[in-house]
């Protein structure tokens, strides 16, 4: 089990879990309506500066930089 880490450090390709969401009500609440909330895996598709794309599923997501340092996750360990 991999350290709790920004969202905006994950390298494009990763699979990701949410463990915290670190910004405050606004925060949980705009992300939760998004369906991204603790425990949703994730895919980074892309790396903007701080800012990042990600998916769920078909779904794709951009987190500027400022979300996207508040979303602690860890990385996903495949049970292949």
């Amino acid at each position: 089990m991999s350290a709790p880490f920004p969202l905006g450090m994950a390298d494009a390709g990763a699979r990701v879990r949410i463990v915290a969401l670190r910004g405050g009500a606004g925060l949980d609440k705009r992300m939760t309506e998004m369906g991204l909330n603790v425990g949703s895996e994730l895919t980074v598709r892309q790396r903007q500066g701080g800012g990042v794309v990600v998916s769920r599923g078909e779904t794709r997501f951009a987190l500027g930089g400022g979300m996207a340092q508040k979303v602690m996750v860890e990385h996903v360990v495949s049970s292949e």
